[in-house]
């Protein structure tokens, strides 16, 4: 299979990783190993888009945050992404996979920096179907505080606005203020069809026993198996099934 060798694109947001996240590796082994998987991972994604991007058939693009480079998970390509992928192509909804999410990536990455990148994308040879994309971002906004979980929700707004007719969105179940107003756009927006709803709270996991890496943040493959169920029956509308 050949690439694609002018896609520089690199799974990264270009900021380091959080002080937290940083101090909590150099004395939790449990977080110090799922950090450890980031760069290789993000190295994974990027090394297959440049395929991927070569490879005839209908796209999905993947825009978010580390739920969606696998991080956690006991490898890059054992994520929710890639689940379902196989579980949608065993059931004849076989799609060439672009993943342009970033570990650490915020809602206003999605906007400004994935999005970009989704539009200049070259056509995807050997269909005349539209790209699925789907999006899983807004728990760094949260968990980042001050200005940045302040501003969520308009930059929710933001990015409802930006992406394109029938993306897969997902809510942020989390019970937090910033995290409920974030979602009215996402809820407004299914309500009128320019998107498809993803209902994390209502849909997602009821419990993550037994489903986190050892970083007790991130999914591990049985999590992100929870993740891939939960996105499925929207995915299978959004490509009209």
């Amino acid at each position: 299979m050949t690439s694609s060798p002018g896609f520089a694109y690199d799974n990264r947001t270009g900021r380091p990783g959080g002080r937290g996240v940083r101090a909590l590796g150099l004395v939790l082994p449990g977080v110090r190993g799922v950090q450890a998987q980031v760069e290789p991972y993000a190295a994974a994604w990027a090394a297959h888009n440049r395929r991927a991007l070569a490879t005839p058939g209908r796209r999905w693009v993947v825009l978010g945050d580390s739920m969606s480079q696998a991080v956690g998970a006991s490898a890059w390509d054992a994520g929710w992404v890639d689940q379902l992928a196989t579980t949608l192509a065993a059931q004849g909804h076989p799609l060439v996979v672009v993943n342009l999410s970033a570990t650490g990536a915020r809602t206003a990455d999605v906007t400004d920096q994935q999005l970009p990148v989704l539009r200049a994308l070259p056509p995807a040879e050997g269909t005349s179907s539209p790209d699925l994309v789907t999006v899983l971002v807004g728990s760094n906004d949260l968990f980042a505080g001050g200005g940045v979980r302040r501003r969520l929700p308009a930059e929710f707004a933001r990015m409802v606005a930006a992406l394109p007719r029938g993306a897969v969105v997902a809510t942020l179940p989390q019970p937090r203020a910033a995290a409920r107003a974030a979602n009215i756009h996402i809820e407004s927006a299914s309500a009128t069809g320019k998107l498809v709803k993803v209902d994390m709270r209502a849909e997602g996991p009821t419990s993550w026993r037994g489903r986190l890496a050892p970083d007790f943040f991130h999914p591990n493959d049985a999590g992100y198996a929870e993740l891939a169920r939960t996105f499925a029956p929207h995915v299978l509308e959004a490509l009209g099934s």
